[in-house]
C-alpha cells in the first residue's frame, strides 16, 4: 500500500509539474512584451527632455543672471540656495533644519584666513548652508569655538568681539559688508558696516551651544545680486591673533564667492511639463540644478495614463476579479510601490553619466533602482544650446511603475485563464486539505488547552471516534495527556504533603533539644546539641519554603482587589531595605506620580521582597541594585538590575518555574528550593502583569522586568 501511495504521490507531482510550465510560457511572454514597452519609454521621455530644450535654446538671460558662464564652480566658495519647504522659524534650533543637514558644508582650516597649519578644528570651524522660501533667503552657521566673546555693553566698536560678517553685490553691482555682533543670545542686529547704520531688513537669532553658538539668518532676495559670501570672525582678546573663517574672500568683489538661487523664470518656462508625468530639472555646465518641476512618486510616464479606461470598468466580472482574483495574484505579482525613498540629490551638484553626456553635447539616458529597491527610474538628459556651446541641460524622470502597471495587467488576465483550467483540482484539493488541516489544528488547540506554557496540565482532551490516523493521535494525545495529568496532579502536592507530614517529627525533634539545653551539658556534648539545633532550624526554613506557594495560590483565590498607589508601596518598601541592608548601594529611579493598580499591595511588597534578594544574593559586592519604575498610558514597568553572574543559555522563562534554581553549590549558604521566583510569578500573574529576566548587555548581570496593567487598562 506505501509503494502504490508513493507512486499516485509521484505521479500527481509530475503532473502539478507539467501544469506549472503554462504560467511560466506566459510570463516568459509578458516579460518581453514589458522590454519592449520600456524601450518606447525610454525613446517618449528622450523626446519630452529634446521639446523642452528646444524652448530653452539660445536665451542667454536665463542662464547669465545664474552665473552659468563661470569657468570654474568651487563648492564651499560659490554658494547654492537650496529650495527648502517652508519658512524657517528663527529661534536657533535644527528643528526645521534636520532634513537638509545632509547638505551642510564643512568649514575647516582650509578656509581660514590667514592660513595656519597649527590651527585645530575644536578652536574654530562651522557648518553653513543657505536656503531659498519665497522671496527670502535663509542661512544657518553652526559654529564650534572654545571661547565666544560678546560686544560688550558699553563698547561703540563692532568688531573687537566674536562677529558674523556678510558680503554681497547688491543690485546696484557695489560691494556691501554687514557685521552682526550681538550683545547676548537671542534676536540679532545687523550693521552696515560702512556707516554702522542699523539694517531691519537682515534678521536672525544668536544662540549658544555646547560647543560654541549657532546664528539663523533671514534676508530679502531683492537685496542679493550675483555674489555673496559670510566669515565667522574668532575674536579672543587684544593680545591674541584675530582669526577668521570665510566662505570667500569678503574684501575683494572679483574674489567674493556666487550664488546661485533657482531660477524662477525658467521654472514657470518648465511649470507646464509637470504635467506630462515626469519629473523635470534644468541644470546649468556646473551641474548645478536652476529649476526643477514635478514629483518623481506621481511621475508615472504616459503609459500611466493607459490604464484609466480599464480602471473606470465596473462590469460584474471586473468587480469580481477585483474583489476575489487580484488578491490571489499580489501574492506571485507585485505592486509599484507609490512610496519609496528616492537619492537624495545635492542640488549644488547634480550628478549622473547622462547628464555628463548632456553637458558634452550628447542626449543619453539612463536607468536606475532605488536605495530602497522599489521602483525603477528612467532618466534622459538633453543639451541646451547658446551660440554653439552647451550652457546647460533638461534632465527628464519617469518611474516605470506605468509600463509595471500594463505587465500587471496582462499577467492578471493570463491567470484568469490558467485559474479556469485548473480551478476544480484546485477546489479538490483544497477541500480535502482544508478538512486534514482544521482537524488537525482542531488537536493542536485542545493540546495547548490542556496544558499551559508552565507545563501544568489544565483539562483533558477529548478522543476522536475517527478510523483513521487523526483519530488514532487524537486517542494516544488523549492518553497521555490523562497520564501526565495524574502524575503533576501527585507532584504539585507531593511538597504541601511532605510539609504536613514532617512537622511533626521536627517539633518532637526541636523540643527534645530544648530540654537537653535546659541541662549542663559538657562542651563536647553541648556541641553536637547545636549542631542538631541547627540542622533542624535548616529542615525547618526548608518546609516553611516548600508550604509557601501552596499558602499564597491559596490566598490568591480567596483575596479581594482594592485601589492602591504603586508608586507609594514601592517607595516604602525601597526605605525599609535601605535599613535592612546598610551594606548595599540601591540605585533608584522613582517617579513621584500616582501609579493606581487594582490589587493586592501586600502581594506587589511580597514579590519586591523576593526579586530584591534575589539580586542581593547574586550581586558582585560593591556593585549598586538598580531600581527603576515607569509608567506609559497603559502600563506601569518596574525593572531590577544588578551586576553579577548571568543566566544561562536558553533558561528562558523556566527560571520562573516551581523548583528551579540556578544558584551554584558554593551559593548555598541557606535553603533554597527555586521557588522565591515562583512565587513572584503568580503574584504577577495575579495582577494581570507578566515578569521575565534577561541578561545585562554583554552578560554583566542580570535584569528583572516586571509589566503590569494600569486600573484604566485592566481590571
Amino acid at each position: 500500500m506505501r509503494r502504490a501511495s508513493f507512486g499516485l504521490r509521484s505521479q500527481f507531482i509530475l503532473l502539478s509539474s507539467f501544469l506549472l510550465l503554462l504560467p511560466w510560457l506566459g510570463y516568459e511572454y509578458v516579460w518581453e512584451m514589458e522590454k519592449y514597452l520600456r524601450k518606447g519609454q525610454e525613446k517618449t521621455l528622450v523626446g519630452t527632455t529634446r521639446a523642452l530644450a528646444t524652448a530653452l535654446h539660445e536665451r542667454p538671460a536665463l542662464f547669465d543672471s545664474q552665473a552659468s558662464f563661470l569657468k570654474q564652480v568651487e563648492k564651499g566658495r560659490d554658494l547654492y540656495a537650496y529650495n527648502i519647504n517652508g519658512p524657517i522659524k528663527l529661534d536657533g534650533d535644527f528643528n526645521e533644519w534636520q532634513l537638509y543637514r545632509p547638505l551642510f558644508w564643512q568649514y575647516d582650516s582650509r578656509y581660514l584666513q590667514p592660513q595656519n597649519e597649527q590651527h585645530q578644528s575644536s578652536d574654530l570651524a562651522f557648518e553653513h548652508m543657505v536656503g531659498k522660501y519665497e522671496k527670502h533667503l535663509y542661512a544657518i552657521f553652526d559654529v564650534t569655538d572654545q571661547q565666544v566673546v560678546f560686544r560688550p555693553a558699553n563698547s561703540l566698536s563692532i568688531t573687537r568681539n566674536d562677529h558674523l560678517k556678510i558680503a554681497f553685490q547688491d543690485s546696484d553691482g557695489s560691494l556691501k559688508t554687514y557685521i552682526i555682533a550681538p550683545r547676548q543670545p537671542g534676536w540679532i542686529t545687523a550693521y552696515d558696516e560702512a556707516d554702522l547704520s542699523v539694517v531691519p531688513q537682515i534678521q536672525g537669532h544668536f544662540k549658544l551651544t555646547q560647543s560654541g553658538y549657532r546664528i539663523e539668518l533671514r534676508l530679502p532676495l531683492n537685496m542679493l545680486g550675483k555674489k555673496l559670501g559670510f566669515a565667522i570672525v574668532d575674536w579672543d582678546g587684544p593680545n591674541v591673533a584675530v582669526k577668521t573663517m570665510a566662505t570667500s574672500n569678503l574684501n575683494n568683489l572679483t574674489e567674493l564667492g556666487t550664488v546661485l538661487v533657482p531660477s524662477p523664470e525658467i521654472e514657470r518656462i518648465i511649470k507646464g511639463m509637470g504635467h506630462s508625468g515626469s519629473r523635470i530639472w534644468v541644470v546649468d555646465t556646473h551641474h548645478r540644478v536652476l529649476a526643477q518641476s514635478g514629483d518623481i512618486k506621481h511621475a508615472d510616464g504616459v503609459w500611466a495614463n493607459s490604464l484609466d479606461e480599464y480602471q473606470q470598468r465596473t462590469s460584474w466580472w471586473d468587480l469580481f476579479e477585483k474583489e476575489y482574483l487580484h488578491p490571489l495574484y499580489y501574492l506571485i505579482l507585485t505592486r509599484p510601490a507609490d512610496e519609496f525613498i528616492d537619492e537624495l540629490y545635492d542640488n549644488a551638484a547634480l550628478e549622473g553619466a547622462h547628464i555628463k553626456a548632456a553637458l558634452e553635447g550628447r542626449s543619453e539616458s539612463s536607468w536606475r533602482l532605488t536605495p530602497d529597491k522599489k521602483a525603477v527610474i528612467l532618466s534622459a538628459a538633453y543639451p541646451i544650446w547658446i551660440d554653439d556651446n552647451v550652457m546647460g541641460a533638461v534632465i527628464a524622470e519617469e518611474t516605470t511603475n506605468g509600463v509595471r502597471s500594463i505587465r500587471n495587467k496582462a499577467l492578471e488576465k493570463l491567470f484568469t485563464v490558467i485559474l479556469a483550467v485548473m480551478l476544480i483540482g484546485t477546489f479538490t484539493l483544497f477541500f480535502f486539505a482544508s478538512r486534514i488541516s482544521s482537524r488537525i489544528r482542531k488537536l493542536r488547540d485542545l493540546a495547548e488547552q490542556a496544558i499551559d506554557p508552565q507545563g501544568r496540565v489544565l483539562g483533558e482532551i477529548k478522543s476522536s471516534n475517527a478510523g483513521d490516523e487523526i483519530g488514532d493521535l487524537s486517542r494516544s494525545f488523549a492518553n497521555i495527556v490523562g497520564r501526565l495529568g495524574g502524575y503533576t496532579h501527585y507532584l504539585e502536592n507531593m511538597s504541601s504533603r511532605l510539609s504536613h507530614e514532617l512537622r511533626t517529627p521536627v517539633a518532637v525533634v526541636r523540643s527534645s533539644l530544648e530540654s537537653l539545653q535546659l541541662d549542663e551539658l559538657a562542651p563536647e556534648q553541648q556541641k553536637y546539641i547545636d549542631r542538631a539545633t541547627e540542622g533542624v532550624n535548616r529542615l525547618n526554613k526548608i518546609i516553611t519554603t516548600m508550604s509557601e506557594a501552596t499558602r499564597l495560590e491559596q490566598s490568591i483565590a480567596h483575596s479581594e482587589r482594592q485601589m492602591f498607589d504603586l508608586s507609594q508601596v514601592i517607595n516604602g518598601c525601597m526605605q525599609g531595605y535601605q535599613m535592612t541592608y546598610p551594606t548595599e548601594r540601591f540605585e533608584l529611579k522613582l517617579t513621584e506620580q500616582p501609579i493606581m493598580l487594582s490589587g493586592v499591595p501586600e502581594f506587589i511588597a511580597q514579590l519586591l521582597d523576593k526579586v530584591i534578594n534575589n539580586a542581593i544574593e547574586f550581586a558582585t559586592p560593591q556593585t549598586p541594585i538598580v531600581i527603576e519604575l515607569s509608567h506609559d498610558d497603559k502600563h506601569a514597568k518596574l525593572t531590577i538590575s544588578n551586576q553579577g553572574p548571568a543566566l544561562p543559555d536558553k533558561i528562558g522563562d523556566h527560571i520562573f518555574d516551581s523548583m528551579v534554581s540556578v544558584r551554584s553549590q558554593a551559593m548555598q549558604k541557606q535553603p533554597h528550593l527555586g521557588l522565591g521566583l515562583y512565587v513572584a510569578r503568580l503574584i504577577a500573574e495575579f495582577h494581570h502583569g507578566r515578569i521575565n529576566a534577561t541578561n545585562l548587555p554583554e552578560n554583566q548581570g542580570v535584569q528583572m522586568t516586571l509589566t503590569l496593567p494600569l486600573s484604566s487598562t485592566k481590571q
